[in-house]
């Protein structure tokens, strides 16, 4: 009888601890992702960035500093 009921106490503790592990992730916060970056374009080929790797020069914005001393793309 003693067996019988350390058994039903230990099933008992392991449900209790499993539900309240359970509970304590379910109540985190979830972790916020840092702000987008801003994608800008290159002024000069056109391609498309994350602003933190572009060299911006003025309102232009260029992929390299082959491009930013290239210029701009000269339209025809």
């Amino acid at each position: 009888m003693v067996r019988l009921l350390f058994w039903i106490a230990l099933i008992a503790a392991a449900f209790w601890l499993w539900r309240k592990f359970k509970l304590s992730q379910q109540s985190r916060p979830e972790q916020k992702l840092d702000d987008p970056l801003k994608m800008v374009r290159c002024a000069h080929c056109g391609v498309h960035l994350p602003n933190d790797r572009a060299l911006q020069q003025g309102s232009q914005w260029y992929c390299s500093q082959a491009h930013l001393e290239q210029g701009p793309e000269q339209k025809h």
